[in-house]
This record gives structure tokens, C-alpha cells and sequence, in this order.
């Protein structure tokens, strides 16, 4: 295997318009026009074989899937408009042309979905040891013309905080197999104003203190609320495992109480008020029985 005859053939695959992308992938640069604003914001995850994923028991499509899946959620976070993507892989001993042709298949896979273009990247190996495999995925995204991106540093006191979906378990296989909430994103703010928004990737627990700290502000969710998923169920703590468990790739978000009847009806996932917004700074579980506990970030933490 050659690394040029792989990059040709990478290229042949791909089928962006060269109005958008007028350099693609092969040289050393992809060139992307801009938005109708002139901007183009980005966002960048590496993923690491062993931490995010083990192939050992899942295939190199699944990981490329996932990788560019993760960055696809980012968009979505912000409810922006995903544009295209470039990859950068560090293969491990025994990985050949079969192997990139997976990894290429997950990645077209995801992009399509949202007409996001692979339009490059970079491929290097393991020497003189068998290393792991490694994943990066850099994504460029634009504004969706109607609503400014949703950043994490704007939930009020008073909100009332939502998810979409289901939580926890997600290593039961979701985290694999995930559709990252980029659509949903776009209906809901296309309708109604919303203050703040992120994708919970490591916990509900530790995204929502992420948005309480950047906002000055405190939280308290209902425990009876939280809408626990079919695997988080099957666990010792189901309820423990939807605040902490992370890689579920929901929407978090909160907006003002009488914008939350302007929430559209998905038909894709379930929106679900969880709980308010609070001026104390502190985050808080109220249990069925009135309790009311502390509730400590303790989901992934990546160091």
C-alpha cells in the first residue's frame, strides 16, 4: 500500500462540489468558501482506541462512524450547520488498505447524513513498536442564518433546562451507533430561543455544571424527570448511570419558561423538561420524596 495511491483513491470517493470546495482533497490544503456571514467555526476531537473505543470488539467502520459522529455533535451543540471535515489517522501494525477503506466507509457514512464533506487529511503509522490506533476529526461548521450559535455561557435564572432523548448506558452500544442531534438543533432553534445548549458527551452531571460555571448560575433537577434509557435500566443505578455515564450525544439546553410551549414535536426523539435554572451557584437533585441532595459533576473526565 501506498500512501498516494490511497489518497487518489480517497479522492475518487468524494463528491464535493467544487463551488463549495474549490481545492479538495490531495494537496495540501482544502480551500471551503465561507458562510453568507464570511464565517466558519470549527471544532476538533481525537479519539483514542482504548479510551473511546476497543477494537477488540468493534470494527475500524464503527470507530471512523463515531469519530466523525462526535464532531458532527459538536455542531449540534451550537446548532450550526455542519460543512465538511478532514481526518488524520495513526494506523497501528497490521493495518493496510482494507483497514483505510473501513475507516473511510464510517466516516462517508456519518458525513452524508448531514451533507458533510470528508475533504481531506493525513495518514501516518506506528514505527519499530505496534502502537494503538488513533482517530482525529476536524470539522468546520457555519450559522444557520436564523438563530446566532448556541455557546454554553447563556442559561438565566428562571430557565427551565431540557434534553432530548434518553440517557445513560450508552456502552451498551449507543456510543457507537449514535445520530447526532444536528437536525433536532436546527427545529428547535428555529422556533424558540434558547439561552444555552451543549451535547452531553461526559455526563449529564458534568455538562450541566459546564453551563451552570460559564453562566454564574445554579441548577436543580428533578430525579423523577430525567428520562432513563432501556440500557441505563438494566444497570445497578439507573438513575445514577443517566446523570454520570456520558457518550449519550444529547441535546442539553435551557430557554425561558414561555418559550418552552414553542418547542417543536420531533418526530425523531422526545424533548424532556428536567429542571430550572437557579440563582445559588449549586447544583441539586430533588428527589420524589421532596430530598433535596447536592449533585457533584462526577461523569468522564478526559485527563
Amino acid at each position: 500500500m501506498k500512501e498516494d495511491s490511497i489518497t487518489s483513491w480517497f479522492s475518487q470517493q468524494s463528491s464535493a462540489c467544487s463551488d463549495a470546495f474549490p481545492i479538495g482533497i490531495g494537496d495540501d490544503m482544502a480551500q471551503v468558501r465561507g458562510g453568507a456571514d464570511g464565517t466558519v467555526l470549527i471544532t476538533t476531537d481525537m479519539l483514542l482506541d482504548g479510551a473511546h473505543f476497543d477494537l477488540s470488539t468493534c470494527t475500524p467502520e464503527q470507530a471512523a462512524y463515531k469519530a466523525m459522529a462526535a464532531s458532527l455533535s459538536d455542531c449540534a451543540a451550537m446548532a450550526t450547520v455542519p460543512v465538511c471535515a478532514v481526518a488524520a489517522v495513526a494506523l497501528p501494525t497490521g493495518f493496510g488498505e482494507p483497514e483505510l477503506k473501513q475507516l473511510h466507509a464510517g466516516l462517508v457514512k456519518a458525513g452524508q447524513k448531514f451533507n458533510c464533506e470528508l475533504i481531506g487529511g493525513d495518514i501516518t503509522k506506528w514505527r519499530h513498536t505496534e502502537g494503538r490506533f488513533a482517530i482525529n476529526v476536524t470539522m468546520l461548521s457555519r450559522a444557520s442564518g436564523y438563530h446566532p450559535p448556541v455557546r454554553r455561557n447563556g442559561a438565566k435564572v428562571g430557565d427551565i433546562i431540557c434534553v432530548t432523548g434518553s440517557l445513560g448506558g450508552s456502552l451498551g452500544g449507543k456510543h457507537l451507533n449514535f445520530t447526532p442531534r444536528v437536525a433536532e438543533a436546527l427545529a428547535i432553534t428555529k422556533v424558540a430561543k434558547i439561552h444555552a445548549m451543549m451535547d452531553i458527551s461526559d455526563g449529564l452531571s458534568t455538562d450541566l455544571n459546564r453551563i451552570c460555571k460559564q453562566s454564574n448560575v445554579g441548577a436543580v433537577l428533578l430525579a423523577e424527570s430525567i428520562p432513563v434509557s432501556d440500557a441505563a435500566q438494566k444497570t445497578e443505578n439507573p438513575l445514577e448511570s443517566a446523570l454520570h455515564d456520558g457518550e449519550d450525544f444529547e441535546l442539553l439546553f435551557t430557554l425561558p419558561p414561555d418559550e418552552v410551549e414553542k418547542l417543536p414535536e420531533l418526530a425523531s426523539v422526545a424533548i424532556t423538561k428536567i429542571g430550572t435554572i437557579t440563582s445559588n451557584g449549586r447544583m441539586e437533585l430533588k428527589m420524589p420524596n421532596g430530598q433535596v441532595k447536592l449533585l457533584a459533576p462526577r461523569g468522564y473526565d478526559h485527563l
